[in-house]
């Protein structure tokens, strides 16, 4: 839990990082050269403007359309992803007792644990990796959609409610953070290991690091997060309840 906080930490930095050093003063079209400019941030600006001119010229609702296309794409990914986040939390006790067994850290007891740990993985068909794939995924799809809204100079200027879609908003950073924090209470739910530090500490940290760099971006990507994580507060609903059953009869047996 420590590592995905830290690799989910690290990916976000990267994008406000790139964000930050990324050419925004140059318009994207169709005239634009190299892959990132040709292949993904003009097709998603063509996009957000195909749909806004099927909606009365409402870039807003575009991104939102676009938004929820993109999740829909990415469901069967985060339906791995929770189902692997399910069975890392299931199997965390034998993970302890795996690792109290082979404490000592001479290198033949640090590869037996290694074999062990990746045995009790293909038992119980966890993979450790499934959890951190949405997230490096959708890093390319977050830089994309922020320089197609600064390149794009109707999507830049474009409004939408009570903000302007070019400029930072301090609304919609809060939604934004306050619908991760549910997203990840409702993937905590049932977990036998949600009283885990590090679980509290991701609870908190991740919706807290959404809010603030909402804050210093353009409010059309804070848009994308609401809906994105209003999106996946519904998945969740729907993956966890099954799951939990599962998990209840399988205690039950």
């Amino acid at each position: 839990m420590r590592k995905k906080l830290l690799f989910s930490s690290g990916l976000i930095g990267l994008v406000v990082l790139l964000s930050a050093c990324g050419n925004v003063r140059e318009s994207v079209d169709a005239n634009s050269t190299g892959f990132w400019d040709s292949k993904v941030i003009y097709p998603f600006s063509q996009v957000i403007t195909f749909f806004a001119e099927h909606f009365n010229g409402s870039y807003g609702l575009a991104i939102i359309i676009v938004t929820l296309i993109i999740r829909t794409i990415l469901l069967p990914l985060n339906i791995k992803q929770l189902k692997s986040s399910r069975g890392m939390q299931m199997i965390q006790p034998q993970m302890k007792e795996i690792q109290a067994k082979y404490s000592s850290k001479d290198p033949k007891t640090q590869q037996k644990l290694q074999e062990e740990t990746m045995k009790l993985f293909k038992e119980n068909n966890v993979n450790p990796l499934a959890g951190c794939l949405p997230i490096i995924v959708q890093m390319p799809i977050l830089f994309g959609i922020y320089q197609a809204i600064m390149r794009t100079e109707a999507i830049k200027q474009g409004s939408f409610l009570w903000f302007e879609l070019g400029s930072p908003d301090y609304i919609l950073p809060l939604i934004a953070g306050a619908a991760t924090f549910l997203q990840q209470k409702l993937m905590m739910a049932g977990n036998p290991a949600s009283d885990n530090p590090q679980m509290k500490i991701m609870l908190y940290m991740m919706p807290v690091m959404i809010t603030i760099i909402g804050f210093f971006l353009p409010s059309a990507l804070a848009l994308y997060w609401v809906v994105g994580n209003a999106f996946m507060v519904g998945q969740t609903l729907l993956i966890n309840k099954p799951m939990m059953k599962d998990s209840a009869g399988g205690a039950k047996k």
